[in-house]
């Protein structure tokens, strides 16, 4: 949606949000008390008030000897740079916006939460939010989910700061402020996007910090992380701040252990007070082991008595796998006018990835396989399961994007209309070779002692493009203020895809040659200041998926879908300091599916995928001592009209009805400085096949923490320990697809960290 000339920070800001509040309040009482002596001290008259060094704008003389105040209390929360609560975010829009006026359902993990739960990966993240699940996640390897039951699309369902960025890339957390979670159809913010939403991280600013990190966990693991940055120049119109960090990964599956290496820049150029710049720039590296699913057993039955420490089809030559990333952004924000502002961004994501691996999947090979009508595609009855020598080196992503925004005001009589007008070009690339995978042998998952064999002697072939997608847009969002209490927001995008698709040889495959007009629109109405209400409708536009190898049209992608979505919300802030929010909606999308035939199955779009849910949620200070975030989502996941009659009517694969995540900070009265922390997530059971006949459990999980704020040779020091699933609960965490086969991983045991964060 549109932000306004109020949303946008000052040509001089040099604070991070979620100290704005802290270092105003500090300034009024800077200014009051400079005042106060002004008339006593006639050189305290010329001093300028309250810099700060954050790039505030001192007040002139003039003004000081203009202004007569009297003695002022000032009172705040002062546990605002600790608050889980956001009020705004620029997922829902192009640049920040509140989310009380934004017609959308947006969540918003704050860096504070992110510390207090030692958040490491976007799955250590996301469990805030109930709408969100994993959808193939495995240890070592990159991970994936969905929202509202919808798969997320790696090549353009994350970005960083706005931006599109590869998402087969496990993104580093350390240099960032906080990941915001836009939830329902996105295609007015990026145009060909998933149903589900978007996820977008947002980097820390530079400022003046100096803190190091070190922890551990209950299995050996150690991290060391550095956040040092400054601000400088006459008028501190310069700034830098690093971010690096170094983790040695010692995971709760055997021999599945890695490490990481991360480092990024972010600068800022306070270049003129109505010119800013922006740029980001991280790198990592990351090698581990990764750690396969499970199947079901004759294609029906869950595994039972397994255990997550268990490396599948374990071979001593299978090697970690590894990923480099590099992420750049640049940003350019210019103040035309006192109503008017435009920016300029660009970007690139690029990821390798070598996959090196022993990889269990089906029974093809195996003698047992047949036996009960197993398909091949699924671990035999018994637990037999094939392994492959899984090689595909060199396997690279690039995402670039170029955008440029015009957002302005203008009034047509006493209606005012905010308006934001865009272009934007994006291009993917995927560059692979046709790599190796051989079959090796077959195991079994209760075999104590994994059988070794020879890998294949096979070799992979050189890397070659296979894969570009080119999107250009023209956008336009108009928020029509039609009374004090009375929104309506219209926008849409004008998409123009053009992809191609090619063999190792260079022979294209298959052209998409394609335009869609993506509308908005939303009416919100606001009765009183803290109280919105809103109802909304959005079109979506989604490349079409491809079919799995096993399909008589294997590796083939089928045209882009479009999808639809009604919404209707409320959304409330309590004091300012607790945001609660309501949400009904409805999404469609066409059915896609390997629909089976007298010849095996064709990977085929047929029939409608139906997505209808409630969600509320809560976040912020519910009193002096607690903070809290919490959600529930209620979700119904049906597909209808399908052309088979077992796939119709009931829940999709991996899609609880129920899920809810709740997180709170409690700040013990009688301890200075000691604040016990607590969460609970629960799930529904989640079928695992499309006939709806297999499911695995519901479960709830406990974690538990604390937090002691003190100070070492007086700097300020946090120790941080944590517990996650205190009761050490056995549990399916994902049964989702990957390329249209199914798979079941097991949720971490219990593991406890311990960190501690000194700043110098």
């Amino acid at each position: 949606m549109t932000t306004t000339k109020k949303n946008t920070p000052s040509a001089g800001s040099r604070v991070a949000l979620h100290t704005k509040r802290k270092l105003l309040i500090t300034l009024i009482a800077a200014a009051t008390a400079s005042m106060a002596h002004a008339q006593s001290d006639p050189e305290q008259k010329n001093k300028p008030a309250g810099d700060a060094g954050q790039g505030v704008q001192p007040q002139t003389t003039q003004q000081q000897a203009d202004s007569v105040l009297p003695t002022v209390t000032v009172t705040g929360a002062g546990a605002a740079t600790d608050s889980y609560r956001k009020k705004s975010a620029s997922v829902g829009s192009f640049g920040e916006a509140s989310l009380l006026d934004t017609p959308a359902s947006i969540s918003v993990i704050t860096r504070s939460q992110l510390d207090d739960q030692q958040s490491r990966l976007l799955s250590d993240v996301v469990r805030n939010d109930a709408t969100v699940g994993d959808n193939y996640a495995p240890v070592g390897y990159y991970e994936n989910f969905s929202i509202r039951g919808f798969p997320l699309d790696l090549a353009s369902s994350y970005q960083i700061n706005g931006m599109s960025i590869a998402g087969e890339q496990n993104v580093a957390l350390e240099n960032k402020e906080s990941v915001e979670i836009l939830k329902g159809l996105a295609g007015l913010q990026s145009g060909m996007t998933p149903p589900g939403g978007l996820v977008n991280y947002v980097t820390k600013r530079p400022a003046d910090v100096r803190s190091v990190t070190l922890e551990t966990d209950s299995r050996g693991s150690r991290y060391l992380a550095t956040d040092i940055g400054t601000l400088f120049g006459e008028q501190k119109q310069f700034g830098l701040r690093i971010n690096a960090a170094h983790e040695s990964l010692h995971s709760y599956v055997n021999d599945a252990d890695g490490e990481r290496n991360f480092a990024s820049l972010a600068a800022d150029w306070v270049i003129s007070p109505q010119a800013r710049l922006q740029f980001d720039a991280e790198y990592q590296h990351r090698e581990q082991r990764s750690a396969p699913g499970y199947q079901l057993l004759g294609g029906t039955v869950v595994p039972s008595n397994v255990s997550p420490e268990k490396l599948l089809g374990a071979q001593p030559w299978a090697k970690p796998v590894t990923i480099n990333s590099v992420n750049l952004n640049l940003r350019l924000d210019l103040d035309l006018t006192p109503d008017w502002h435009a920016y300029v961004a660009a970007s690139r994501s690029r990821v390798v990835i070598d996959d090196n691996s022993a990889f269990p999947y089906g029974c093809g090979y195996g003698v047992t396989c047949g036996a009960g009508g197993t398909p091949a595609r699924y671990f035999s009855a018994n637990g037999d399961f094939d392994i492959y020598d899984y090689r595909f080196p060199d396997d690279t992503r690039r995402n670039d994007q170029l955008q440029a925004v015009l957002q302005g005001r203008v009034d047509t009589g006493s209606i005012r209309h905010d308006l934001t007008l865009g272009a934007s070009t994006f291009r993917r690339t995927v560059s692979q070779s046709d790599g190796v995978n051989d079959y090796v042998g077959s195991d079994n998952i209760y075999n104590p002692n994994p059988i070794v064999y020879a890998p294949s002697p096979l070799t992979p072939d050189a890397s070659t493009l296979r894969l570009d997608s080119r999107q250009k847009a023209l956008f336009a969002v108009d928020r029509i203020s039609l009374t004090p209490k009375w929104q309506l927001i219209a926008g849409a995008r004008q998409v123009w895809v053009n992809e191609r698709a090619l063999d190792g040889t260079g022979v294209v495959t298959r052209t998409t040659d394609k335009s869609l007009l993506l509308p908005q629109v939303a009416l919100v109405y606001k009765p009183q200041a803290d109280l919105s209400l809103y109802t909304s409708y959005s079109k979506g536009l989604t490349m079409g998926g491809q079919a799995p190898f096993w399909a008589e049209n294997g590796y083939a992608f089928l045209a882009p879908t479009v999808s639809h979505q009604v919404e209707a919300g409320v959304k409330y802030d309590w004091r300012d300091e607790l945001s609660f929010s309501a949400v009904l909606f409805q999404m469609t999308k066409p059915y896609e599916y390997p629909k089976p035939d007298a010849n095996g199955f064709t990977y085929t779009q047929q029939g409608t995928e139906t997505h209808r849910g409630i969600e509320l949620s809560a976040a912020g200070q519910a009193s002096k001592q607690l903070r809290l975030t919490a959600s529930l989502a209620l979700i119904q996941a049906r597909a209808e009209d399908t052309g088979t009659a077992a796939y119709d009517g009931h829940q999709a694969i991996n899609v609880p009805r129920l899920r809810a995540a709740f997180y709170a900070a409690y700040a013990v009265p009688q301890v200075t400085g000691l604040t016990l922390l607590g969460g609970w997530q629960y799930s529904g059971s989640k079928v695992a096949t499309r006939e709806g006949n297999v499911d695995v459990p519901a479960y709830n999980l406990f974690d538990a923490g604390l937090r002691y704020k003190t100070s070492l040779s007086g700097h300020p020091t946090v120790i941080r320990l944590s517990v996650d699933n205190l009761f050490d609960k056995r549990y399916w965490k994902d049964v989702g697809e990957y390329f249209g086969d199914s798979y079941l991983h097991l949720g971490a045991p219990r593991t406890a960290r311990l960190s501690v964060q000194y700043d110098f």
